[in-house]
């Protein structure tokens, strides 16, 4: 067997690397913790969330919040029209947002780690 030389994978601390720096249209992985968003989404499984994308009603996004920062929710609609950052849990209150300008990304699959066959899609495109 060859030796092979090394990859260098760039490594950022969570403090540089949150969402809110990403270039436009670049996806990320990020890793779903806590319950809020059960039985969709369940701790420890990965998101692949693209950048900017474009956010629709029901979409599973990764917003910014003034009291929560970043966070991973569904977006709904209320009854006066006005956007919502929704939990699938609902031991989790809505979070009301101003507009989708708080949109830091749309989710477009998940992956249960070591299980190569387990994605889901999301997204109409895709």
């Amino acid at each position: 067997m060859q030796n092979r030389k090394p990859i260098n994978i760039p490594v950022v601390p969570a403090e540089q690397g949150a969402a809110s720096s990403c270039e436009e249209f670049e996806l990320v992985a990020l890793m779903v913790l806590g319950d809020s968003m059960e039985p969709e989404f369940i701790e420890g499984e990965i998101l692949v969330i693209e950048m900017n994308g474009v956010a629709d009603e029901g979409a599973f996004v990764v917003a910014e919040t003034a009291e929560e920062g970043i966070i991973f929710r569904q977006l709904i609609r209320d009854e006066e029209d006005a956007w919502q950052l929704h939990a699938l849990n609902a031991a989790y209150p809505d979070i009301p947002i101003p507009g989708l300008k708080s949109i830091k990304g749309v989710v477009t699959q998940k992956k249960k780690p070591g299980r190569r066959k387990a994605v889901k899609y999301y997204g109409e495109d895709l």
